[in-house]
């Protein structure tokens, strides 16, 4: 593996937005690291892409899990010694209800897969980052998380990606300086699992704002949320 490969980390990449996500950065010649916390489903999704002639690893992770996140961490560290980027795809969508009528339990596991997961793979993975001099995180987040346009179905998904957003300015304002850039994004409306049938937009179309992120160039921005390239507001 030479120094000058660009190595990416996709968490979630089993299906949908993720996989995408690793297609494109692998046609781009970035060795991909895919990540799903179902194992048998993350290697049918690398078979996938091999088949294609994409060349893309598989590491299973389970991002509410920190003794997972640290294993991948590890591994990384002792296999390529530095990571150029983290695209935090990983997130669940499991409440449909009211703010009034949602259970806190529920709140507790979206946060989990959704803010604290993202958190945790920072804390761990950052260092390599610094390590290399150069990093690139990638957070997926909602417009359904904007405050400036804040409803109130799915309480529990719409407080997990403003939190993640906020996580985003964080990460971004401390790392400021680092050539380490840290963005939010939405994808829009796709048509994936989560997004259902008939949602407008392709998982090509989703993928590409995560891969333009995660490929920045040194001056490209840090702490900004972004659909289709261009920012949007929090």
């Amino acid at each position: 593996m030479s120094k000058e490969h660009t190595i990416a980390i996709v968490t979630g990449a089993n299906r949908g937005i993720g996989f995408e996500t690793c297609r494109q950065l692998a046609l781009r010649g970035i060795q991909v690291i895919m990540t799903s916390r179902d194992e048998a489903k993350g290697q049918a999704a690398q078979q996938k892409l091999a088949n294609e002639g994409l060349e893309v690893t598989y590491h299973q992770l389970d991002v509410t899990d920190s003794e997972s996140i640290q294993r991948l961490a590890n591994d990384i560290r002792q296999q390529y010694g530095r990571l150029d980027a983290l695209i935090n795809n990983a997130g669940v969508l499991i409440d449909q209800r009211g703010v009034l009528d949602t259970d806190l339990d529920t709140v507790r596991k979206t946060m989990e897969a959704n803010v604290y997961g993202p958190w945790r793979l920072a804390q761990a993975l950052v260092p390599l980052m610094k390590q290399g001099g150069h990093g690139r995180i990638v957070n997926l987040s909602s417009g359904m998380g904007q405050l400036s346009d804040m409803g109130s179905g799915s309480p529990a998904y719409r407080m997990s990606k403003t939190a993640l957003n906020a996580l985003t300015r964080m990460l971004a304002g401390s790392l400021r300086g680092s050539n380490i850039l840290v963005n939010s994004m939405c994808p829009g409306w796709v048509r994936t699992d989560m997004g259902g049938a008939g949602a407008p937009r392709s998982v090509e179309q989703g993928a590409k704002t995560a891969v333009w992120l995660a490929t920045l160039p040194d001056d490209g921005p840090t702490g900004g949320f972004f659909r289709d390239r261009e920012p949007i507001p929090w």
